[in-house]
């Protein structure tokens, strides 16, 4: 007993912690997702200002570079203008050496910060600008002869200790005078940049203090983004599958994708409601459907006069008839709860010619009809060939049921545009237009045409779900006045052409919902004006 005692007690403490460890978990949950979120923002924000700052100093370099390229050809270009004038400006005589040109060239040229003009003879420093520079390019021994004997107009760069320079080398000559001259014009890159790297510097600084705003801004923000998702959670387990009138209330929420969230559950909710009324509507009819010629069989049934052969003749026939109804909506209903399964239809290759021939022999004979055989698809496809002759038949006998002897009734089928198509098309009176969104629903009928007593209205439902059980649909097309047209569009899925001896419709019995001694089906009513 003690030992049991203990147990229990053990048991009910490791319960007692595994739930308190549960709920633990649940409270962190929405701590854990805000410390998501902030992370993956602070991410982003970290991602987006270094591209911004890194886009943004490469252009700034760009333009750098590319104000220094043009300020290097317009001091060339400020050289060819004193050159071809030939003319000291200090004497207003020629030039009498190559010195003379190279002494007014730097003379007369005023250096930019960061820019600096130097002159050599015969590969010889000799003259440079006044203007102060990170280094003496004078000095540098390598600068000297990368430039100063160069034969024609020389853009390049050069590694200074001060950085990249970048420059322009000019030849200079000059008649008499054998000495060669080289003007350069030279520009210390890295220090032109410095504007733009001081730029980029505070950038990041900038950033770096956005970045924590940021993080402080999204901890509140996500804060208040999650909060809504317990009320949404609360909610969602209070419906049940008894109860499904409550719905997550999204009024003076501002839209964004909770709210779009919260809108969907209440849209499923809606289409679940919709359809469990469906459902009990369905049932309801169904069982008044089935309840309506009982009744009709017990009132006739107790008034029956046993004495009167005539009274028991109308009585059986009537009776007959009413049981022959009842047997025929529940062969529909039936065949409509076998549409939902797997092994509704099982395709195998057919002759669609002979099979439309073969129905238009059996459905000729359902009334004192014109009857044509419009055309014959002359393909092997892969399709149930009962439950297409099923289909058919049964808009074959819809057809007789809204015309009268003489009018016209056609059947054919169609390869067209990867579908294969089979209708028969009537010229009767058609079906209104008000009821033609709904001729193919579950005991749908209309105020006019045959007799309420002839269907349950299921018949057009049943060809439907044929059709959508070989993956295609069933189509309406009516004029009222003029006749109506309901087809089967169903995927032409081609089968490798049948062998001679190969039979193209089965042999087997006709299935349950067909009357092989009427030849029709025993359901089947328009499921518009039935």
């Amino acid at each position: 007993m003690t030992g049991t005692k203990r147990a229990t007690t053990v048991g009910t403490t490791m319960a007692g912690t595994t739930t308190d460890a549960g709920a633990r978990r649940r409270s962190r949950a929405p701590r854990a997702v805000r410390t998501r979120i902030i992370g993956w923002v602070l991410l982003l924000v970290l991602l987006a200002l270094g591209i911004v700052t890194f886009v943004t100093w490469r252009l700034l370099i760009a333009a750098t570079d590319e104000r220094i390229d043009i300020t290097l050809e317009a001091e060339i270009e400020e050289f060819r203008r004193i050159l071809e004038g030939d003319v000291d400006p200090r004497t207003g005589e020629p030039f009498g050496s190559v010195e003379d040109v190279l002494q007014t060239l730097i003379t007369y040229n005023l250096a930019r910060p960061n820019e600096k003009f130097l002159g050599y003879v015969d590969g010889r420093y000799r003259y440079q600008s006044r203007i102060e520079a990170p280094v003496l390019l004078s000095r540098d021994d390598a600068f000297t002869r990368e430039v100063g004997a160069v034969r024609d107009p020389t853009w390049g760069r050069y590694g200074s200790g001060a950085g990249e320079v970048r420059y322009l080398a000019v030849p200079v000559s000059l008649d008499g005078d054998p000495s060669r001259g080289v003007a350069v014009v030279a520009y210390f890159a890295d220090q032109e940049r410095q504007a733009a790297d001081d730029a980029a510097r505070l950038m990041l600084v900038v950033g770096a203090v956005t970045l924590l705003l940021a993080a402080g801004g999204a901890w509140v923000v996500a804060g208040r983004v999650l909060r809504p998702v317990r009320d949404v959670a609360a909610t969602a387990h209070g419906i049940t599958e008894t109860d499904l009138s409550r719905r997550i209330p999204v009024d003076g929420r501002p839209p964004d994708e909770l709210t779009d969230l919260a809108a969907a559950v209440n849209e499923m909710l809606d289409r679940l409601e919709a359809g469990s009324a469906a459902q009990r509507r369905f049932l309801d009819d169904a069982g008044h459907e089935l309840r309506t010629p009982i009744t009709i069989v017990r009132g006739h049934l107790e008034v029956l006069d046993p004495a009167d052969p005539a009274d028991v003749r109308e009585t059986v026939a009537l009776v007959d008839d009413e049981l022959d109804r009842m047997n025929r909506i529940v062969s529909d209903l039936l065949l409509l709860a076998r549409a939902e399964q797997p092994q509704f239809v099982r395709p195998q290759p057919v002759d669609v010619a002979a099979l439309t021939a073969e129905v238009f022999d059996k459905v000729r004979r359902l009334g004192d009809r014109n009857w044509v055989l419009e055309t014959a698809a002359d393909v092997d496809a892969e399709l149930d060939t009962q439950r297409v002759t099923q289909a058919l038949v049964a808009l074959a006998d819809n057809a007789v049921r809204y015309t009268v002897p003489g009018d016209r009734i056609s059947l054919g089928s169609q390869l067209s545009g990867g579908e294969l198509r089979f209708w028969v098309s009537d010229t009767g009176p058609g079906v209104p237009e008000e009821e033609q969104a709904r001729v193919f629903e579950r005991f749908a009928r209309g105020a006019s045409g045959a007799r309420r007593s002839d269907g349950a209205g299921l018949g057009l439902s049943v060809v439907r779900a044929i059709a959508v059980a070989h993956g295609g649909r069933a189509v309406l097309d009516s004029v009222p006045g003029r006749g109506t047209t309901v087809s089967l569009v169903l995927p032409a899925r081609l089968a490798p052409p049948l062998a001679d001896d190969a039979t193209t419709v089965e042999d087997d019995p006709a299935p349950p919902e067909l009357d092989p001694a009427a030849g029709r089906l025993r359901s089947g009513t328009r499921g518009g004006p039935s």
